[in-house]
């Protein structure tokens, strides 16, 4: 790393006791980071429970590879998207599995490196990919997209209540020079809004929403639950860390959708559902009629409430601060018949091999 890096994991005994980690059986972390989640769930389910871990960012599975490696073949690190999970768990013999973990959000890696535009602490480029190989920087956005455009994505992702007055000081500047570094920007915003009342910096919300965008999180982030739930064999866990409360609310809302919950309007006919069924059908009852069924599955059983970190950690670890940990079990059946048998191939070639193979943590 190009600055001091120590990767504390949020949450790690909660994510550890949700996941209920054993051996033999095979969990993904699909925001692998560091590796400090994963390694602690590998350690729980010694001596051959099995790891998939998946990151894209390229130096955070460098830095995981490196931390799992005294796992050997149990550990297996990808550089790829978690929107593309159910693809890759399939391709690396993972599937059906035990447990799927998503840790979202921008990580202490990204915040370290200070090259990398994430933070407004340093002077950077602005950029902040977490695949630095593809897509749009957060310069490009800033000096291309029209006022509107600004405006809407700064509103949208950050709910900056001055998006609109940041999005026009960001077109008056750039019509004179390009907004180009993390500190020209966060002064700029700095000087549309004035002092923070509170230590949080005037710039946060802006940051946040350009990173949102730059990497698409909310619109990868439905894609990458539902190839988890399709994933997870019966009884198989889904914990999901979550550090604001845009992905909350939509990690909320997927987790109500996928544990049946009506979504049908009070106001209108219940014979009018799409899901509706007469009585007499072997479907779950009816929320609304005594006599009629529900064909909307039921895949996930939320668990409790979200959790939040104690004072404690958070005075330990201040990313903790915001963090809120849901968690929801597979019901029903596993859709891929065949999923053990091609997942127990895959394993025992990697038992068989002395070397790791591509992609390997080893």
């Amino acid at each position: 790393m190009p600055a001091p890096y120590e990767h504390i994991p949020v949450l790690l005994e909660a994510v550890v006791e949700a996941l209920a980690p054993r051996a033999g059986s095979r969990y993904i972390d699909a925001t692998v980071g560091g590796g400090g989640h994963a390694s602690a769930i590998l350690e729980r389910s010694a001596p051959d429970g099995l790891l998939l871990g998946v990151d894209r960012d390229p130096q955070a599975i460098a830095l995981a590879r490196e931390h799992l490696s005294r796992f050997g073949t149990r550990a297996v690190v990808v550089q790829g998207d978690y929107a593309r999970l159910a693809e890759l768990a399939r391709a690396h013999g993972f599937a059906p599995v035990q447990g799927v973990l998503f840790d979202l959000g921008v990580s202490s890696i990204q915040l370290a490196s200070r090259e990398r535009g994430f933070s407004f602490q340093f002077e950077a480029p602005l950029d902040m990919r977490y695949d630095p190989s593809s897509g749009p920087t957060a310069a490009d956005l800033v000096n291309s997209l029209s006022e509107e455009e600004l405006a809407e994505l700064l509103w949208r992702y950050g709910e900056e209540p001055a998006s609109r007055r940041i999005a026009r000081r960001i077109v008056q500047v750039r019509e004179r020079t390009p907004i180009r570094t993390t500190l020209q920007l966060a002064q700029l915003v700095a000087d549309v809004v004035g002092r923070p009342r509170q230590r949080i910096h005037p710039a946060t919300q802006t940051f946040m929403a350009l990173r949102i965008a730059v990497n698409q999180e909310l619109e990868r982030l439905p894609r990458g639950l539902q190839a988890a739930v399709d994933l997870l064999a019966p009884g198989g866990r889904l914990v999901v860390l979550t550090f604001h409360s845009l992905e909350d609310r939509l990690v909320k809302e997927f987790l109500r959708r996928e544990s049946g919950a009506c979504e049908w309007p009070d106001n209108l006919p219940v014979e009018a559902c799409p899901e509706f069924v007469p009585a007499g059908q072997p479907e779950r009852p009816c929320r609304s009629l005594r006599s009629g069924g529900c064909r909307r599955p039921v895949r996930l059983r939320v668990l409790g409430r979200a959790r939040k970190a104690r004072a404690e950690e958070v005075q330990r670890n201040p990313r903790a601060r915001s963090v809120r940990m849901r968690v929801a079990e597979r019901c029903g059946n596993y859709g891929e018949g065949d999923g053990d048998r091609e997942a127990e191939q895959h394993h025992r070639s990697l038992r068989d091999s002395s070397v790791a193979g591509e992609g390997g943590a080893g």
